[in-house]
């Protein structure tokens, strides 16, 4: 499919047991942004699966996401959200369309575990990343990983922490790709404590 306005694409991937929060965070944040967006609606916020059918994520919350690796249009966000991720690690077409879809697009961003599903695609190779703090060890040796911080920025790529931090990340790239009047206009409608890294 292709692109239909000048909005800005934001495509999330999820999969059966991705967690809640990771995936729809994100999609309110980029949601609301473009509600309370004066005379614009800079954001056009979707949900990805591999086959475009019903994902049963965390807790048994089932998910209709709009489409699939093959119907999609493009995406200028890709955000990859974390969740039990190591049967989307052994899925080829799956690490294929990561970085497919990673290299077309302006940013890619991961929330919590989804950092795992970059490095095996190989988008992360030498970054600086960040995830959850249960799962820093365990994350790829050749990545440089940073602790306690909500999110990572290496201008094309941003990768946040656990869970609720994926809304944080979020308000960052609205006011990376839009303003940071936006982005604090939209935690104030969302009721939400931006924690801004340092």
């Amino acid at each position: 499919m292709s692109r239909s306005n000048n909005r800005v694409n934001v495509g999330i991937y999820i999969y059966d047991q991705a967690e809640v929060l990771d995936f729809s965070g994100p999609f309110e944040l980029f949601s609301t942004a473009s509600r309370v967006c004066k005379n614009d609606n800079p954001f056009d916020a979707f949900l990805i699966s591999e086959t475009g059918n019903a994902v049963i994520a965390r807790a048994g919350f089932m998910v209709s996401p709009s489409y699939g690796f093959n119907s999609h249009p493009e995406i200028d966000v890709l955000i990859v959200a974390g969740g039990v991720h190591t049967d989307e690690m052994e899925k080829l077409q799956v690490l294929d369309w990561i970085s497919q879809e990673s290299q077309k697009a302006s940013l890619v961003a991961s929330v919590c575990t989804g950092a795992f599903l970059l490095a095996k695609a190989k988008v992360l190779e030498e970054h600086k990343v960040t995830t959850h703090w249960e799962d820093i060890a365990d994350l790829f040796p050749q990545l440089n990983v940073v602790e306690d911080v909500r999110w990572v920025d290496e201008g094309n790529i941003i990768t946040s922490g656990g869970i609720s931090a994926g809304i944080d990340m979020s308000l960052h790239l609205v006011s990376k790709l839009h303003s940071n009047g936006l982005a604090e206009k939209t935690a104030r409608q969302m009721d939400f404590a931006w924690t801004k890294n340092s």
